[in-house]
């Protein structure tokens, strides 16, 4: 019966992800179809799938869908008050007219933030930031969706704060993960130049090779060698000095930046007082700030992230206000919330699958010895762990397309778990962190049920499995190389 199951598992996980990978029927609907189907063929009741797998299921990510609200209607308002039309212009004449060097500029900001932001509020902000620079030189709209995705697994791959799983759940130290984090760091920075580099051929730039080449180098050595010495090359001594120089003078700039918000506010309400706005024909550069300002109030004052856009909504109508702009702010808010939906309805099918494969996370009377669907799929998992290095790189480099669309290779659907089944199988610690670190490239960059793929793509307009087609070639590769690094570090 079990056997059979676990048949019946695969093979609705395999034809659902077919379907969507070719586009025959849309996630919005395979992805709550494939949550039911994974629960009742696991062995959970019908009125438990229908209580937990679609109904505690839709509100999983509801922390994530009401951000991605509230970032939206900020986003609209700032279209409908020129304000993102005039940013556009500004960035264009500051950034100049090179798009490759515009490109890995705004791949390297992204990488820098997201070594300590994460969320999908944070990404929304740096989002309405980056991303209208990048379209402003005619960097395509699936080129910009890819260097933010990638930015973000490099930042990613970097954030001390993701590595706290393996110290915990593996047992490693910092210094055991840090070699191998810096390892994927540099081959997926070369994988982002070379993305960029296709891309915006792609996309009709015009591309000098040889600077380019010139420029990769530089790039590659300035942002590898600054993030190396600073995590792995200096004495814990002068880690602790400049530690304490960087601590000083960021208490200070948070000092700075803080009277300067009130600053805005301050200019902005002396030009509603005043009427300054009525017959300017451009917005005044004050409101420029407008997506500014909750990414600092998240970053330097751990504002709640939608208390921050709030705050940033405000602002915004303040800045621009004129006769018939209340009218306009709520228009932008109905309209914020309509643009997102798309979005939102591919979270309720996103959190469904995750309920479906790993249970709703309390003790249930009538599964006293854990959720089936899992207890079904660990024996199996068990049963795959290589025994050679060849093995555990070819094994796992077939294997990586499971990290997609929240497969057990992914640690979003159940990769941690399975993560304690290798290890109870004797698998090395730093092995098991090197497979997911490595597989997860494939996950965070090209997978169609990332929440922040599903809202780039909405974003930028396009579909996000055209995204999954467009990155997979890069990130599969990316998943080879870091499990071949793996094996020969720590096999």
């Amino acid at each position: 019966m079990e056997s059979l199951q676990v048949f019946l598992l695969i093979s609705v996980f395999i034809a659902m992800a077919l379907l969507m990978f070719l586009r025959k029927i849309p996630a919005i609907i395979a992805l709550p179809l494939m949550a039911v189907l994974i629960a009742l063929i696991g062995g959970v009741s019908i009125e438990d799938t229908i209580q937990y797998v679609i109904g505690k299921g839709a509100l999983k990510l509801h922390s994530a869908y009401t951000i991605a609200m509230f970032g939206s209607m900020l986003s609209v308002i700032m279209q409908k008050t020129g304000i993102a039309e005039t940013f556009i212009k500004k960035g264009a004449e500051l950034s100049g007219d090179n798009p490759w060097i515009i490109a890995v500029i705004m791949l390297t900001l992204i990488t820098l933030l997201f070594t300590t932001l994460g969320g999908l509020g944070a990404i929304i902000m740096v989002a309405t930031i980056v991303l209208p620079i990048m379209s402003s030189v005619g960097i395509g709209p699936m080129t910009t969706v890819g260097i933010f995705l990638i930015g973000l697994s490099i930042g990613g791959t970097l954030n001390v704060g993701n590595w706290a799983v393996y110290v915990s759940v593996m047992g490693l130290s910092v210094d055991e993960i840090r070699p191998f984090a810096l390892v994927m760091f540099s081959i997926t920075f070369i994988a982002a130049l070379i993305y960029i580099t296709i891309q915006l051929y792609r996309d009709g730039q015009d591309i000098n090779l040889k600077k380019i080449a010139r420029n990769s180098v530089i790039f590659l050595v300035i942002v590898s060698g600054i993030t190396y010495l600073y995590n792995y090359g200096l004495s814990e001594s002068l880690q602790e000095l400049t530690g304490k120089m960087f601590g000083f003078i960021g208490d200070l700039l948070t000092w700075l930046i803080g009277i300067g918000i009130i600053g805005l506010f301050i200019i902005a309400l002396f030009r509603l007082i005043t009427r300054k706005n009525e017959n300017a024909k451009e917005v005044h550069w004050n409101t420029f700030f407008s997506p500014v300002i909750p990414l600092f109030l998240i970053l330097l004052f751990d504002v709640d992230f939608i208390a921050a856009f709030v705050v940033g909504l405000i602002y915004t109508f303040i800045a621009t206000y004129k006769k018939g702009r209340l009218n306009l702010f709520i228009q932008s808010i109905f309209e914020g919330g309509g643009v997102v939906m798309p979005a939102v309805a591919l979270m309720f099918g996103i959190g469904m699958l995750l309920i479906a494969i790993m249970g709703p996370g309390i003790d249930l009377e009538s599964y006293k010895n854990g959720w089936p669907v899992l207890n079904i799929l660990k024996p199996l998992m068990s049963q795959i762990v290589p025994s050679t290095p060849l093995g555990y790189i070819l094994i796992f480099t077939l294997a990586a397309p499971l990290a997609l669309y929240r497969g057990p290779l992914n640690v979003w659907g159940m990769g941690y778990g399975l993560a304690a089944v290798f290890l109870a199988a004797g698998m090395m610690p730093g092995a098991v962190m090197g497979l997911l670190l490595a597989v997860g490239q494939i996950q965070g960059i090209s997978d169609p049920t990332n929440t922040h793929n599903v809202w780039l793509a909405n974003e930028m307009r396009v579909d996000v499995q055209k995204v999954l087609w467009n990155t997979i070639p890069y990130t599969w590769i990316l998943a080879f190389l870091g499990l071949t690094i793996s094996a020969l570090m720590f096999l």
